[in-house]
């Protein structure tokens, strides 16, 4: 098993994007969940613009459903929240997740709604069972997006919301 300065530096990698280096690091045979000091895996600080690079880590059996230590967010409610809909893709086509709730009853959902990134909306919907999930707050994603006065997201989230109507949201 690698140190923790191997895991380190596969962070350190992941997060600049540097697909050559993550390549090098990975012949190594480290194990690619290995946590850093910060106690993060190299696919939960992976560079968020970079799908490729998340690629690699997740062809080498990333986790793509590991838990952040804190708040309990999955790189999927990471990718959600900051509208990276080709990463949400690349998570998805690997195994990830978008039911899992973060440690506020958050789905990735309720982040991209809450941030009013549509695409990222209308993607996740699709692949999520209960998308009108009620968070901790008692807030569901069009809540959220329509107390953070984005406007357009809620609409169409409330549109949705009336085509697929199915009981038990």
């Amino acid at each position: 098993m690698a140190g923790a300065p191997d895991a380190n530096g596969l962070c350190n990698a992941a997060a600049r994007g540097d697909r050559r280096e993550i390549e090098m690091i990975l012949q190594s045979n480290i194990d690619v969940n290995e946590k850093n000091v910060h106690g993060r895996t190299a696919l939960q600080v992976v560079k968020l613009g970079c799908p490729s690079v998340a690629e690699i880590l997740l062809r080498a059996k990333a986790d793509p459903n590991m838990r952040d230590p804190i708040g309990g967010l999955t790189i999927t409610h990471d990718a959600a929240r900051d509208g990276y809909v080709d990463m949400l893709q690349v998570l998805v086509n690997y195994g990830a997740d978008v039911n899992l709730l973060d440690n506020g009853g958050n789905l990735p959902l309720h982040l991209a709604a809450g941030e009013g990134h549509l695409d990222a909306v209308q993607f996740l919907i699709q692949h999520t069972t209960h998308p009108f999930h009620k968070n901790q707050a008692g807030l569901t994603p069009i809540d959220l997006a329509s107390v953070h006065k984005k406007n357009t997201t809620a609409h169409w989230l409330v549109t949705y919301s009336h085509v697929n109507s199915q009981s038990n949201y």
